[in-house]
């Protein structure tokens, strides 16, 4: 067979695996959950409205919070209700997390409760600042500038964005709140996405049954070392925002442990699939540039790689998961809490664990990847050209 109509079949099946994972993707995100809204249909509709006037009279400010209500006249400007003008009300707590105030000329997204006929509006609950349009031009950028710098990969990266997001908003999430064990069905979802990921990006070949097989052996160590040590320092599972909530809404029966330790391995996931592509990539650039290369040297370079990346993705665990915990850091130092205090704090070792043993995963997928490289790779047949010139 012609290198040409190698060429011209791998990328035929990769355009085809690219386009039926689109399509599924979409169709997923059509499927019920059996978690949709309670009320009739048609008995509420969500808008966007403008803000003409505020009235402030009823606000009080104490120290940085505000309380009372704000007297709001907006206006409709999407929907069936285009261009009325109706009257609401911003209720203030005192808490900033929660709390909204405008100021006129903002844009509001609010939710439209209709009369018994749906002829008219009712009431009109004003949820917070319109934030969509801004996260539409922000996935527009962000799709611009990965399919204009990756091109035809770019694309297949999109759609493996797409593909998570639909599995886990339609699928993964509404499992849990049926009951489904957590561990058990995130690991099963991991699995398909990394599966659908890998060959989406690398294609059906060497280079992606590598990085698969070395991913899900660090997928696989990240369960179980989440298992372990959740278990081992007592975390249980409400130190995650709105956990707890859950309990209260009739979902019970939900273990929050189990919850948690879902999260750990489903968070680490995708550095797991990063730290694997990169080794198997080198590993495949290797054999490319040196066919005679012995397994034994092989292993040995992709040992090498892999410490060199491992130095790195471990400290980028610990950025991207202390980020999200500043404030609360700062709340403690500030405080003069000791260090020792600090560490065995629950909501701080909650993410200790998420840290170290996402980065144990980290860790173990590089020798991994280098020994079922080192073995695949050296096996007779040839290296597929899109492994190396896509």
């Amino acid at each position: 067979m012609k290198l040409s109509s190698v060429f011209m079949e791998d990328r035929k099946r990769d355009i085809y695996f690219a386009l039926i994972t689109l399509a599924i993707s979409m169709l997923v995100f059509f499927i019920p959950t059996g978690f949709e809204s309670p009320y009739p249909a048609g008995s509420s509709q969500w808008a966007k409205a403008r803000i003409i006037q505020t009235n402030n009279d009823m606000v009080k400010t104490i120290g940085p919070s505000k309380h009372g209500s704000q007297q709001l006249e907006i206006e409709i400007v999407s929907g069936s209700f285009k261009g009325r003008r109706v009257a609401a009300t911003n209720n203030l707590l005192g808490k900033k997390e929660l709390d909204k105030f405008f100021s006129p000329g903002d844009f509001a997204f609010v939710v439209l409760d209709l009369d018994a006929d749906r002829n008219d509006v009712a009431y009109v609950n004003v949820i917070d600042h319109y934030r969509l349009d801004a996260t539409a031009l922000l996935f527009a950028a962000f799709v611009f500038v990965l399919v204009g710098f990756a091109g035809w990969i770019g694309f297949k990266a999109l759609v493996s964005f797409v593909c998570s997001a639909a599995l886990i908003i339609k699928v993964l999430l509404p499992l849990m709140l049926a009951g489904w064990n957590p561990v058990m069905v995130t690991l099963g979802i991991v699995s398909l996405l990394t599966f659908v990921i890998i060959f989406l990006v690398a294609g059906f070949t060497r280079k992606g049954l590598v990085s698969f097989a070395g991913s899900m052996g660090g997928v696989i160590a990240t369960t179980l070392l989440s298992i372990l040590f959740t278990n081992l320092f007592k975390i249980h599972g409400a130190v995650r925002p709105f956990a707890e909530n859950l309990l209260y809404m009739g979902f019970d029966y939900i273990s929050l442990p189990q919850l948690f330790m879902a999260g750990i391995f489903l968070a680490s996931s995708g550095a797991v699939m990063d730290l694997s592509m990169d080794i198997s990539a080198a590993l495949g650039e290797l054999v490319r540039k040196h066919p005679q290369i012995t397994r034994r040297e092989l292993v040995r370079s992709g040992f090498n790689v892999g410490r060199h990346v491992v130095g790195t993705m471990t400290t980028t665990l610990l950025l991207a998961y202390t980020g999200g915990y500043t404030a609360l850091m700062m709340t403690f130092i500030a405080q003069g809490v000791p260090m020792a205090n600090i560490i065995n704090m629950i909501y701080v070792s909650a993410e200790l664990i998420h840290t170290m043993v996402g980065s144990f995963g980290l860790i173990l997928v590089a020798p991994i990847t280098a020994i079922v490289g080192g073995y695949i790779y050296t096996l007779p047949g040839r290296v597929s050209i899109q492994e190396t010139d896509e």
